[in-house]
């Protein structure tokens, strides 16, 4: 072991980790939307407007990141929609040329 604290880095198993990973996936994003949203609700019960608009802004901010992720799966699926029916048409143009 050296004197630099980063020398065993590689082989603390964080290599791989994703900082942004969890947030990729709709469902995860959603949840944690309709967490700040109880939240929010919470801290209005207990009379904290402060707090009641940190959550909020969290919840909004979740709120765009579900709708571009929504909106990224949509058109990921609508491209692999119509390579699906361009290809499907190339083969039955292949399959009319051998017969």
């Amino acid at each position: 072991m050296g004197s630099n604290p980063r020398s065993n880095f590689s082989t603390n198993g964080n290599m791989n980790f994703n900082r942004n990973g969890s947030m990729s996936n709709p469902h995860n994003v959603e949840k944690t939307m309709i967490k700040f949203q109880q939240l929010a609700k919470d801290a209005q019960s207990s009379g904290d407007p402060v707090l009641v608009e940190n959550y909020l802004q969290h919840a909004d901010h979740y709120s765009r990141r579900l709708a571009e992720l929504n909106l990224k799966n949509n058109e990921s699926s609508s491209y692999v929609e119509k390579n699906t029916v361009a290809t499907d048409t190339q083969l039955k143009e292949t399959e009319k040329n051998e017969v």
